[in-house]
């Protein structure tokens, strides 16, 4: 009885894994449209990390009375992340780059106080990308 139950389960629960094994018959012909949005590639972690940290030094060049950026440190950093120079020099990454600036420039001082602190020589981010001005 109990070989005559399992027999039953068995034979009733083929077909069905046997189908889901199956290939559906028809795929579709067109896959839908993504969203706009979806379709405009964003740059990875790292091109839009390499991006603000360029827009910072190019802030504290610009604008910063006691310090003064390290570029190449600021290369090396970038090289590092595995970034080209170039590609945030030009197009997208150099328009982002360039309102990070514009955003550290709302507050001067203390955009060049937190950089001190944190890209200073003792820095808590990434130590000696930005240096004392020589008095």
């Amino acid at each position: 009885m109990m070989y005559r139950a399992f027999a039953a389960a068995l034979l009733f629960a083929l077909p069905l894994a046997a189908g889901a094994q199956e290939a559906p018959k028809e795929a579709p012909k067109e896959a839908p449209a993504a969203a706009p949005e979806a379709q405009k590639p964003e740059p990875d972690r790292q091109h839009a990390s390499a991006a603000k940290l360029a827009g910072l030094i190019r802030f504290v060049g610009e604008s910063c009375q006691e310090v003064r950026p390290d570029y190449e440190r600021f290369k090396a950093v970038v090289a590092a992340m595995g970034v080209d120079i170039d590609a945030i020099s030009k197009g997208e990454l150099l328009m982002r780059s360039m309102s990070y600036t514009e955003a550290y420039r709302k507050n001067v001082d203390e955009s060049c106080r937190k950089a001190a602190e944190l890209f200073g020589e003792k820095g808590t981010s990434i130590p000696g990308l930005v240096l004392r001005k020589a008095s």
